[in-house]
């Protein structure tokens, strides 16, 4: 399993995802907010499987 999401990607996709976890307990508390998660696990382990299908990458090369 290689890195495939950078560093702003990352930030973008844990900034979401903290959101729309937020939603769950405030604003209109509908059990939806837990798709969250998602973007969430996908920005702590830096990898996305849609971006390997699709095959996008937003690492830096080295």
């Amino acid at each position: 399993m290689s890195k495939n999401v950078g560093t702003i990607d990352r930030i973008i996709r844990a900034i979401v995802g903290i959101v729309l976890i937020a939603l769950v307990f405030i604003g209109p508390q509908t059990p939806w907010g837990w798709i969250g998660l998602i973007p969430l696990a996908t920005a702590v382990v830096s990898f996305c499987p849609a971006y390997r299908l699709l095959g996008m990458n937003t690492c830096q090369s080295r």
